[in-house]
């Protein structure tokens, strides 16, 4: 059995070999996705979150935090992190500082919900804000949803500042960079998909209109901090929130060579799953490589993936890099278990977004690898 591991351990697979992300040496392929816990009490960084994400480090390790917000009406869900104050900024210095101390990468993936929110999580109990006047089905996700409110062509460059400054506070608080969250349903995303976007003005109509916010949050970001330290994070396929464009194709593609001109670090792509009645997941009904071709930097896929698809993608040059979510939860020393092809701990659904500090959120246990 030990020579077995010992074998194993000496096979390189493709996930466990090194990779120079701009100026970041990256010592292996898998990234920890970026995933809402809502542990963070009143829209604070928790000191519990150092030991969870210190779990997950490795030296030369990509982490993307999970969607903190831009501004007082960023949120959606309850206790997620902010970083548009002093105090939140302070917070997360620790946080920070204990991924570092490890050898690992940081980035910060800066939010705001949109539409997925409700009058409660608003200030003063305001309507959201998104690029619609059209709601999320009440209940879907098992939320609540209020009816959004349109910004008029006027408050948009206000939103876009507010991620530049987001930016700005995650430099300050230590982050290496910043993943824009333009996925999953979310404001961005709302702008970006026609099926959303009805907006006469111009941030609505065509292509180019849609992905008009996007691309100037882009470029404000940039601008702030240097296009070494930006990512974004994009699903077109997808219709999480009801968020759905009628040719994804066509909006990956697009944004993917618009995104070129600010030549940004990487580009993270979020496949929705599908599993089939065995469980298993089917391969998407399309391929993400004409997006991979036509974007310039370092290309992250993410959605579902085991250790086998990862290989095969990062082998097949299909990805540089894979994002793993709810197996990293469970698994804090995931590179090493894919390292030795050691069985995972299964995840917990059920305290995925409980606020228990510890249960579901720490105490995943590691591999005992004998010595």
């Amino acid at each position: 059995m030990e020579a077995a591991a010992a074998a194993a351990a000496t096979t390189t697979i493709p996930l466990i070999t090194p990779y120079k992300m701009g100026p970041f040496n990256l010592s292996h392929r898998i990234v920890l996705a970026p995933l809402t816990r809502n542990r963070s009490y009143n829209n604070i960084p928790q000191p519990h979150a150092i030991l969870y994400y210190s779990q997950r480090t490795t030296n030369g390790g990509f982490l993307i935090a999970e969607a903190t917000g831009v501004n007082d009406t960023a949120q959606g869900y309850s206790d997620t992190p902010g970083i548009w104050t002093e105090e939140q900024v302070e917070a997360w210095k620790p946080i920070v500082d204990a991924v570092h101390e490890k050898g690992g990468i940081f980035f910060c993936q800066i939010w705001h919900c949109g539409r997925v929110s409700t009058y409660g999580f608003q200030p003063n109990g305001e309507a959201p804000i998104s690029c619609t006047s059209k709601g999320v089905t009440p209940g879907l996700g098992g939320g609540d949803w209020s009816p959004p409110r349109p910004l008029r062509t006027e408050e948009i460059p206000q939103i876009v500042n507010d991620f530049r400054l987001a930016a700005r506070n995650a430099i300050k608080a230590g982050f290496d960079g910043v993943e824009i969250h333009g996925a999953n349903g979310y404001l961005i995303d709302q702008f970006m998909k026609d099926q959303v976007n009805d907006r006469t003005d111009q941030y609505g109509g065509s292509l180019e209109n849609r992905c008009r916010f996007a691309l100037e949050i882009v470029e404000a970001v940039v601008n702030e901090i240097g296009a070494e330290r930006v990512g974004i994070r994009l699903s077109p396929h997808a219709n999480y929130m009801e968020a759905q464009d009628s040719n994804p194709e066509a909006l990956g593609l697009y944004m993917a060579k618009s995104l070129n001109e600010y030549q940004i670090l990487y580009l993270h792509i979020l496949e929705p799953r599908l599993f089939n009645a065995q469980d298993k997941l089917d391969a998407p009904p399309y391929s993400l490589l004409p997006m991979r071709k036509a974007f310039g930097g370092t290309f992250i896929a993410s959605g579902g993936y085991n250790r086998d698809d990862g290989n095969k993608a990062v082998a097949e040059n299909y990805t540089d890099l894979v994002a793993y979510g709810r197996s990293f939860l469970a698994n804090p020393d995931l590179p090493k278990r894919f390292e030795l092809n050691a069985a995972l701990n299964k995840y917990d659904r059920s305290t995925f977004y409980t606020p228990h500090p510890v249960v579901g959120y720490t105490d995943y246990p590691f591999l005992e690898v004998q010595a």
